[in-house]
């Protein structure tokens, strides 16, 4: 039975909306930045209803469930403007409130009119302690979130009542994987294997995965190799009411400058694996009969399990009593389980710090596989080096000196490969509008740290696509990109970038939206927050024969496109 006592409390913090706000970073691990920061509310420490799961218990059984709710949404909302957050909002909502009788549909809406906040910045994010019995009522106020212009998150994948089915009826934007799949994750193949599965459907349902409660270096590192974009947790920053608007222990982004002729797959040798069941005596006589070889991967159902070194393999039938030793074990059994593991995709450098890393182990070779899991060769740690060295020394001499990113010449290189090899492929130009404006107001200093945010965010968010990133000078900047989704990576772009944008600006012009300054004639006028215009032309090989053409095409793109304010993807659409 309900104590009085819990009661009272509950009454009192309401009334005095005596909340605690805390807010907990939700880091990109591509871009370096943070993409968002959950809400966290809490009652006052010296009352029993401190923890949030009292708190809403008791709210629920007293029938003040949504009360509660709505004014945790408000404070969070407040405290959020209130503090100018970068990104995006998570807001926690507990999906029995949208079921209630006296849920007042819009009230979020409000809130964020009146304090000046995007819908387009927040994201309800589903926590559910109890299990969703009307789905069809559940679709219908998620979609009602989202026809509002919110974004929706299902929080603890494989916790508690949270499942697959929540997942396949909610259709969500978000999903947060539970800790308990992500602690100690580094020492865990079947954890990263179940990750791995995770990581499969989310790309089939078009929905993104964040990992919560990352607590190691070595945790992260195994998230940010599997390419688990958006993490969570007390590594990067515990909730604070004050909670940093940057982050410092990320991973190092050295490897960001790379193209795809300098991945894994440039020093990827298609050596044969071995079946795991096989025959110890079978890869005996490959050794035996092909003397160069000097380590080879097992696999299971095409996916590999681990590797066997030439030297130590024959050093056990060195002496009379190897083979009546080992002739019952398994090549499995003998197999080294520790292995550096990369995607063809990999960027060399990326993979030249995790070999560094590894203390105390040897890793003179390295397993390669594809974005399946699949095993597609070996490489080793000579080559590895040999390309490092040899990019290197070229992207010195054409790397453009404020970004580091390809210049003009290695821009060439990359569209005459592209035209050589026959196949289709997006030439973009990307530039900068009321750059001047804000380069003359806040001097040249500020404008350089601008463009290399841009750069910056143009690599990290597409380099896993396997697209090219150059930089051609000033604030222009020239993407190639492929495959069938690269509109919606630009749209990435265009979008972090709008949300980054307010950080440029003093706290004044942030308020007002932009800045006062001359135009080219030297009238005063009002100048709009700086925005990112990219000019996208298709390219079919067929009909562009030099990089001087596709050159030309996109000025003139871009011309079209710097006449539409705001952020802005211009596609060609006439067939070349």
């Amino acid at each position: 039975m309900m104590q009085q006592s819990d009661a009272h409390w509950l009454d009192a913090i309401i009334k005095a909306e005596a909340l605690t706000v805390l807010f907990q970073p939700i880091v990109d691990g591509e871009s370096q930045l943070i993409f968002g920061y959950e809400a966290l509310v809490r009652g006052p420490s010296d009352c029993p209803l401190h923890s949030p799961l009292m708190l809403f218990g008791v709210a629920e059984q007293e029938g003040r469930l949504v009360e509660l709710d709505l004014l945790c949404r408000r404070l969070a909302i407040q405290h959020f403007v209130e503090q100018d957050l970068p990104a995006h909002l998570f807001l926690n909502v507990m999906p029995a409130t949208l079921l209630e009788r006296d849920f007042r549909e819009g009230a979020t809406i409000e809130y964020l009119g009146q304090l000046g906040l995007s819908p387009q910045r927040v994201v309800i994010e589903l926590t559910e302690h109890a299990p969703i019995h009307d789905y069809d009522l559940m679709r219908r106020a998620v979609g009602h979130y989202r026809d509002m212009g919110f974004q929706v998150a299902l929080d603890d994948l494989g916790a508690g009542y949270s499942g697959l089915r929540h997942w396949a009826e909610l259709r969500p934007d978000f999903v947060k994987i539970d800790r308990h799949f992500i602690e100690g994750i580094d020492k865990d193949s079947p954890k990263q294997q179940f990750l791995r599965s995770i990581i499969d459907v989310a790309r089939n349902l078009n929905c993104t995965l964040i990992a919560e409660g990352i607590e190691t270096r070595e945790e992260y590192h195994t998230l940010w190799g599997m390419q688990v974009t958006y993490l969570q947790g007390y590594h990067f920053a515990r909730p604070s009411d004050q909670p940093p608007q940057s982050i410092a222990n990320l991973m190092p982004t050295g490897g960001r400058h790379y193209n795809k002729s300098v991945t894994a797959a440039s020093i990827c040798k298609p050596i044969a694996a071995i079946d795991a069941k096989a025959k110890l005596q079978a890869l005996l006589d490959r050794f035996k009969s092909e003397p160069n070889l000097r380590c080879v991967a097992l696999v299971s159902q095409g996916r590999p399990t681990g590797i066997i070194r030439r030297n130590t393999f024959l050093t056990l039938f060195a002496n009379p009593f190897g083979h009546s030793l080992y002739a019952k074990s398994t090549l499995d059994e003998l197999s080294e389980k520790h292995m550096i593991l990369a995607r063809l995709n990999t960027p060399l450098e990326q993979l030249s710090q995790w070999i560094t890393e590894t203390e105390g182990e040897r890793h003179e070779d390295v397993v390669i596989v594809d974005d399946a899991g699949e095993y597609q060769g070996m490489g080793n740690i000579i080559d590895l080096l040999r390309e490092i060295t040899a990019y290197q020394v070229r992207l010195a001499r054409h790397a453009n000196p404020l970004t580091g990113l390809p210049g003009n010449a290695l821009i060439n290189d990359a569209l005459a490969t592209r035209l050589n090899d026959g196949r289709d492929f997006v030439a973009a130009y990307c530039d900068l509008d009321q750059f001047k404006a804000y380069n003359d107001g806040y001097g040249y200093a500020h404008g350089d740290e601008v463009i290399i945010a841009v750069a910056n965010l143009l690599q990290d968010t597409l380099r896993e696509h396997g697209h090219f990133v150059g930089h051609i000078g000033g604030d222009d900047f020239m993407l190639l990109l492929s495959g069938d989704d690269w509109q919606q990576h630009c749209q990435q772009v265009l979008d972090r970038f709008e949300a980054m944008t307010p950080s440029f600006y003093r706290p004044s012009d942030r308020q007002a939206g932009g800045l006062t300054g001359e135009d080219r004639q030297g009238q005063r006028r009002f100048f709009p927050f700086i925005s990112l215009s990219i000019a996208a032309l298709p390219v079919d090989p067929q009909h562009f024969k030099s990089a001087v053409a596709i050159s030309d095409r996109l000025c003139e793109l871009k011309r079209h496109a710097k006449r539409t304010p705001g952020n802005y993807l211009l596609i060609e659409r006439r067939r070349q």
